[in-house]
This record gives C-alpha cells, structure tokens and sequence, in this order.
C-alpha cells in the first residue's frame, strides 16, 4: 500500500552534512504525517523528526537546531538535511509514514546507512 525509499547516507567527517531523502508512492498525500528515524547497531529505533500536513515539524532534542526535515510540494518526497554531523549520528536512517484507517499503521522504507568518523 505505501512504499518508502531511502537515498543520501554515506561517510562523512565529523561536522560535515548529508542531506537524505525518502522517495514515496502509494497512499501518500501531503497530509499524511512522515518521519524519519534512525537506528544505531545494538539500539532501539528512535524518532529524529516529523514532518505534518501543514508543514510543521517535530525534532528530537538531539539534533539540536542540526537536522531539518522538509517536504515537497505534493508530499511524496521528504528531505532530512543534517548539519553539523557527529560520530554518535551514525545509524541507518529511515523514511515512515503514518497511515491511518482503521488504526494508525506505521510504513518503513528500507534504511540508508550514515556513518561519521571523527
């Protein structure tokens, strides 16, 4: 029903930037809420940020004024530029999508890996 595609990750230096991106089809409109989380080896999948249908945006206390999420015009690609990158970002990354019917039901598209040496 929702398929998610990740792009963007790579080696970087510390304090250096990526900006990912998450490619989406299916039932996605520029109202539905999508996020991107990432997961570090040996850790729980945490939410960095959120991005609604009105554009605003949620973030997560660690990225610090470092991370913005953003969206286009029709809502099917969303954008995490990451600025200032440390050792401890380095995670796979991953584009969700909340879509709700009967519940809220949470889509992933595969990950994108992110690794900053310091």
């Amino acid at each position: 029903q929702v398929h998610l595609v990740e792009s963007g990750g790579g080696l970087v230096q510390a304090g250096g930037s990526l900006r990912l991106t998450c490619d989406a089809s299916g039932t996605i409109s520029s109202l539905t809420p999508m996020a991107w989380y990432r997961q570090a080896l040996g850790k729980q999948r945490e939410l960095v940020a959120q991005i609604y249908g009105d554009r605003g945006a949620y973030y997560a206390d660690f990225v610090k004024g470092r991370f913005t999420i953003s969206r286009g015009n029709f809502g099917t690609t969303v954008w995490l530029q990451m600025d200032g990158l440390q050792p401890e970002d380095t995670a796979v990354y991953y584009c969700n999508a909340k879509v709700e019917s009967l519940a809220i039901r949470d889509y992933w598209g595969q990950g994108t890996q992110v690794t900053v040496s310091s």
